[in-house]
């Protein structure tokens, strides 16, 4: 695929990756890194509560199930949008305006909780928009990042991340179960708006590099957002990774959606209990990330198949124990999250490595769409499944196929050959 020509004085996105991110990238990057992150636990511990609040309050795999779904869906259909919006416009802006609406909305629901005019579909309507202004932040941020850092410390950056990720699920529970044992929900909540605004703060003060096509292009949305999807079609490495991943997702990701219900109905747990087994896998999720930043795996292919697979074979397995062991699930879950954060953390590295920046967006959101309408298909098939069968099972069948699935990538050539690139 050939991309258009550079309007005059414009700076082209391999002119920047060529130059680096230049002198003072450090404070630049971690500044924002250290934002975003502070936004980010603020996120999890109000995700968590509301998760709960739902869990407590209908006891239902289908409740459960739902929510999610309104959470996952209006960032998959967006995805393709908010994609190619942050390769046309400021990726800083777009950062910025969905914090700023995110918080908005949250400002809303905690008016509706200290009113006590709460009602399920007000929470299911701040979760869908929530979700959509993922679909602008996420590829936007993730895009940032190779702009942010050296071309070399790109692995290192996404164990960081993971890192991060640890930590706000380490913090992100038990503050959640904390909070709203301490104060009404709607208090609980304001917590995320403080924390959206320490991450926008650093975006208004520092830029991030970026070439701005829509100065320079008279193509549509759709003719570049078309450009993404063709740059992953003509690539049989990457459609067979992106198919491999939006299969895995489909059958997996209910497990996820669904651990307050399992710790709850299963094991007899509250949230005391949900937010031990969370904050203690987000330990996992450190170490593991820390692992990979330290190693910066080289073979990066097999790291992500065997990485997703045993985490997938270990979720099968806490789904077959008996409700008295509680305790062997905690030790399972984490080293649950450890094998995926091992298979993760590469995967997010070697796409930034191998995609050209300027499509970065678009590609980033293509597998975001992807993954995200899988999610909620798979949600919508566990729903009748769970209620029927049982939690438990439902996380044995999904955990042993999922991995089945995602040994089939080793199979693969064109896969393979994604670690010589």
């Amino acid at each position: 695929m050939v991309n258009p020509p550079p309007a005059p004085g414009a700076v082209s996105s391999a002119t920047l990756e060529q130059r680096g991110p230049g002198t003072g990238w450090q404070l630049r990057y971690w500044s924002i890194f250290i934002g975003q992150s502070l936004s980010l636990i603020g996120s999890a511990l109000t995700q968590f509560v509301l998760m709960w609040w739902i869990t407590d309050t209908t006891g239902s795999v289908s409740a459960l199930a739902m929510a999610s779904i309104f959470a996952l869906l209006p960032q998959a259909v967006l995805a393709p949008l908010g994609g190619t919006l942050a390769d046309r416009y400021s990726r800083r802006l777009l950062m910025i305006g969905a914090d700023a609406v995110s918080a908005l909305c949250m400002a809303i629901l905690i008016w509706l909780f200290l009113s006590h005019q709460i009602a399920l579909w007000h929470v299911h309507a701040m979760l869908a928009v929530r979700g959509a202004m993922q679909a602008f932040q996420q590829p936007a941020a993730t895009a940032s990042t190779a702009m942010l850092v050296p071309h070399g410390f790109l692995p290192r950056a996404a164990g960081l991340n993971q890192t991060m990720a640890g930590i706000v699920a380490v913090a992100a529970a038990p503050l959640g179960a904390l909070a709203i044992s301490l104060m009404p929900i709607g208090w609980a909540l304001s917590l995320d708006v403080l924390t959206a605004f320490l991450g926008i703060v650093p975006l208004c003060i520092f830029a991030i590099a970026q070439e701005l096509p829509s100065r320079m292009r008279k193509a549509s949305l759709w003719r570049e957002f078309k450009d993404g999807v063709a740059l992953v079609w003509q690539d049989r490495g990457l459609r067979t990774l992106f198919g491999l991943l939006t299969v895995t997702v489909l059958i997996v990701m209910p497990s996820y959606a669904l651990v307050p219900l399992l710790v709850r109905n299963h094991f007899g747990g509250g949230a005391s209990d949900v937010a031990l087994l969370e904050g203690l896998a987000g330990f996992g999720m450190i170490a593991g990330g820390i692992f990979v930043a330290m190693l910066a795996p080289k073979r990066a292919m097999r790291w992500i198949i065997w990485g997703l697979a045993i985490s997938c074979v270990l979720l099968g397995v806490l789904g077959l124990l008996p409700g008295t062991m509680f305790g062997t699930a905690i030790v399972i879950f984490v080293l649950s999250d450890i094998s995926f954060v091992l298979g993760n953390v590469p995967l997010m590295a070697r796409l930034q490595q191998i995609v050209p920046n300027h499509m970065q967006g678009r590609v980033l959101s293509i597998m975001n769409m992807l993954m995200g309408l899988a999610a909620p298909a798979g949600l919508a098939l566990a729903m009748p499944i769970g209620d029927l069968v049982g939690v438990n099972w439902l996380f044995a069948a999904a955990g042993f196929l999922g991995a089945a699935i995602t040994l089939l990538g080793l199979l693969s050539p064109a896969l393979m050959r994604l670690d010589l690139r």
